[in-house]
């Protein structure tokens, strides 16, 4: 796992090692273990290496083929190199890593090496000859990669905070992106906070040559799906026990020790059960305890360890050690979020104990129908009649909520009843928002010059040929990949985890699991209790009292909080950025104190995002 970063001058100066050393520098945190540059007239390759894989010098990047043509650098993980590499019978093999494969794959393939790749990544290749730059980000968007253009320079990283260190791209906020963060409490569908700064798309590569850019999405996770005969329900269950075994088998690969976040809960109780059975070696698990009994779950983190023979590790916190970490958690933030402190929390905890390396269960839900929209979205399916009434009609209606329906999700229903159908391009972007446009409209100036834009829901109606072909609960989970999981989820892990140089792998993201899972038919996959269809999958594996437990999860007082001990901290925030050109101050102002009085109306995490946005512009002085 590391950070990359490049610039390619368009005219015929020559790139320096002085803004792409600045650039490395911004992202030192990746890749503690080692930097490396590479110059070749307009070129400038930078990486900084966290060793996982072949910790030899050998391996160190930028990365360079013998005959000296091709230059690499690359973050990430490919997990099926030795599977690949004895198919590159012409290259002559230095070292044992996966940058080595990866490369000699890119030369002898081109961009089809990319169908052979399993893994999660973004690199760049310089052919020196051709004068071309080749850029290419992972299937599911696991790894990130953002790039900036002007008509002088074309830059690349790992990190936008990187792109700003170089000097050369304006710090001015995107308002389209702050409208999709104000939406989902991120930035997605390709776009970036920071104006002009774009974000590779997942499964998609970038070529440049003499100033001319080409794009190609070379993956859809929305046309993924398998399409097998599922009629057998127990051969799916085996599918589903071998696909979950080699995902887990493959992200073990490392020549440093591999840990796990374990938390007692299904996903992460399979996980670790599924490394004992790929390894002899006894799997190094981690627990956030705590002695509050209201936030505490270790009891079923040490009943999973104990049951697979772990190295356990219980680390003990207050809950208000996130109170003490949020400034450093605000500052691991490369781009804003209304999540993630949690995973920054748990992240430091296991690097301080010795690990560079961890898998973790998230993704499970999202695969499996674990999340409460999944049957929210098949209850709407089941009442599609509902938008065979007129509009007028439909607005009156109260018989149908969605289930567990509070003041909030009342107005969700309300806004989907509106809406001219119930397709998932008209459900989803309502299912998942934070702010509605009328909220944002309240709240801020970003649609005075226009109508709002959701460029979730458009991404999903680009797709909804395809999404459509696919059964509800699938729906829901490409849904997910292209919103929450993709822009949100993957996103935190990812910056909140390299924060502190440390590798987190995703089994549930592995490609072949999910294309497989998205084939699955709601007769099967739709949950008799929690995650059904993988538990029943992986029996006996996972114990009973984990399975059905209450799931609690890192469920802190943060309302409290942020009236009391971080009341300064943000009524400070609030007022800062109620004095920005694109917030209405007084609307803010005014939610802001209506939410200290205790308003139920104003939900903290509403509140929230302000601070972080405000936080985050201040700390890169970001107009």
């Amino acid at each position: 796992m590391c950070g990359i970063a490049g610039i390619l001058n368009y005219k015929s100066e020559a790139a320096g090692q002085g803004v792409v050393q600045r650039m490395t520098d911004a992202i030192a945190h990746r890749g503690p273990d080692s930097d490396g540059f590479f110059l070749d007239r307009e070129m400038a390759l930078g990486h900084r290496r966290l060793s996982i894989i072949d910790l030899s010098s050998a391996a160190n990047q930028p990365f360079r083929d013998p005959s000296g043509r091709y230059t690499m650098v690359f973050n990430g993980e490919m997990y099926n190199y030795q599977e690949v590499k004895p198919l590159l019978t012409g290259y002559p093999f230095h070292t044992s890593s996966d940058t080595e494969a990866l490369l000699a794959a890119y030369i002898a393939w081109g961009p089809a090496c990319l169908e052979r790749f399993r893994g999660m990544f973004a690199f760049a290749i310089w052919d020196s000859q051709e004068r071309e730059l080749f850029l290419t980000r992972d299937r599911m968007g696991v790894k990130p990669l953002y790039y900036y253009t002007d008509e002088n320079h074309f830059l690349f990283s790992s990190e936008q905070r990187s792109l700003l260190a170089s000097g050369l791209v304006p710090r001015k906020i995107s308002t389209g992106a702050v409208v999709s963060y104000f939406h989902y409490q991120s930035v997605g569908s390709g776009h970036a906070i920071i104006e002009g700064v774009q974000e590779l798309e997942a499964g998609a590569w970038l070529r440049i040559k003499t100033g001319r850019m080409e794009k190609k999405i070379y993956y859809d996770v929305s046309q993924a799906a398998c399409r097998e005969d599922y009629g057998d329900i127990n051969k799916v269950h085996g599918r589903i026990s071998e696909l979950m075994l080699q995902s887990v088998t493959r992200r073990l690969v490392s020549d440093v020790p591999v840990g796990a976040f374990l938390s007692g809960g299904i996903d992460s109780s399979a996980v670790v059960g599924l490394m004992a059975q790929a390894s002899p070696a006894k799997p190094n698990t981690f627990n956030i305890a705590f002695e509050e009994k209201e936030y505490d779950e270790s009891k079923y983190a040490d009943m999973v360890a104990r049951k697979f023979n772990t190295n356990h590790t219980r680390m003990l916190l207050k809950p208000t050690a996130l109170l003490d970490e949020l400034h450093n958690a605000l500052d691991a933030m490369d781009t804003p979020s209304g999540d993630g402190i949690n995973t920054y929390l748990v992240s430091k905890a296991i690097r301080k104990h010795g690990m560079t390396v961890a898998l973790s269960g998230v993704g499970g839900d999202e695969l499996f129908a674990g999340y409460p929209i999944f049957s929210q979205y098949l209850q709407l399916q089941q009442n599609r009649w509902l938008w065979k009434i007129p509009a007028a009609l439909r607005a009156g209606i109260s018989g149908v909520t969605l289930p567990g329906s509070g003041g909030n999700k009342k107005g969700r229903m309300r806004q989907i009843l509106n809406a001219p159908g119930c397709s998932i391009d008209q459900v989803y972007p309502v299912l998942r928002q934070i702010f509605s446009n009328r909220q944002i409209q309240q709240l801020t100036r970003l649609g005075e010059k226009g109508p709002l834009t959701n460029t979730l829901q458009q991404e999903l109606l680009s797709k909804k040929e395809y999404i459509d072909r696919l059964p509800y609960l699938s729906q829901l989970s490409v849904a997910e990949y292209l919103g929450y999981t993709q822009h949100t989820l993957l996103k935190d892990t990812d910056q909140m985890s390299m924060a502190v140089s440390l590798e987190v792998r995703e089994p549930f993201f592995d490609q072949d699991l999910v294309e497989y899972v998205l084939g699955v038919p709601d007769r099967i996959k739709k949950p008799v209790y929690p995650k059904s269809l993988l538990v029943e999958s992986l029996k006996p594996l996972l114990p009973h009292e984990v399975v059905f437990r209450k799931k609690k999860g890192f469920l802190f007082p943060w309302s409290n909080w942020l009236k009391n001990e971080l009341f300064s901290f943000c009524d400070s925030h609030i007022r800062s950025m109620a004095g920005r050109p694109f917030i209405k101050g007084n609307e803010l102002i005014s939610c802001w104190e209506r939410f200290v009085k205790g308003d139920e109306n104003v939900r903290w995490t509403e509140v929230w995002l302000f601070i972080v946005l405000d936080y985050w512009m201040e700390k890169n002085n970001i107009e």
